[in-house]
């Protein structure tokens, strides 16, 4: 699955324009390396969001193309959040 895809499915980021300019900006990594939108993820990934005001670390459990709302959180652990 496409890296902006799963951030807007996971409901990570809001919308997927987001995700994809957020990574156009460098401010998303997997597995330690800068990733473009159309990176595809795979299940054990490590992402990383940048922010403002710190940063975000996740780890893909699952991919899948849709999720309701209130199972959008198992597709990913968090596994720390920089301050």
């Amino acid at each position: 699955m496409r890296l902006d895809k799963f951030l807007k499915v996971s409901r990570i980021l809001k919308r997927r324009t987001v995700a994809q300019e957020a990574c156009r900006a460098g401010k998303v990594t997997v597995n330690g390396r800068d990733a473009k939108p159309a990176h595809a993820l795979k299940v054990g990934d490590e992402v990383e969001l940048f922010f403002a005001a710190g940063s975000l670390k996740f780890r893909v459990l699952e991919l899948k193309e849709t999720v309701k709302k209130e199972d959008a959180a198992k597709l990913y652990e968090i596994i720390g959040d920089g301050q």
